[in-house]
């Protein structure tokens, strides 16, 4: 069954709270409790979007602005509209947002076993520049991403 779908990425904000840990939950496995996405959707330096399926949030991307680089803190898409572009759309609106607001770089760290993100990463132009030794809490290990905005 088809949702419909509403592919214009939008900022998140605190009202958005209860979808956020409900995608986290589906799509993340709970990475963050509910204090962290208050602080991640509340916080002046934080760019968060969301896109919306079907009445619900479907997929987001946020960071955070360090000087002028953005370090991407979660993407997540729900499962039911994995790989129909929305991942791309979001973290494509991100990056676009980052570099309006003065970001020259982006980074992120993503679990080296997670194929489907890196090939995501890897067309959004993102390369891997290192790795983080049992960076997860379940012991994986994390490649660090880099892109240049510029």
């Amino acid at each position: 069954m088809s949702m419909e779908l509403n592919a214009a990425p939008f900022a998140l904000g605190p009202e958005d709270l209860e979808a956020c840990l409900l995608l986290d939950s589906e799509a993340l496995d709970g990475l963050w409790t509910e204090r962290q996405w208050q602080r991640e959707l509340e916080s002046s330096d934080r760019l968060c979007l969301g896109i919306r399926a079907g009445g619900r949030l479907a997929a987001l991307a946020c960071g955070w602005l360090v000087v002028d680089e953005l370090q991407i803190t979660a993407l997540a898409v729900t499962s039911s509209q994995r790989k129909r572009g929305l991942g791309k759309t979001v973290l494509s609106a991100l990056l676009d947002q980052a570099r309006r607001a003065g970001a020259v770089s982006a980074t992120l760290e993503v679990a080296s076993c997670n194929l489907a993100a890196l090939a995501l990463y890897q067309r959004c132009g993102f390369l891997s520049c290192g790795s983080r030794r049992g960076y997860y809490s379940d012991g994986r290990d994390a490649l660090i991403q880099w892109r240049s905005l510029t």
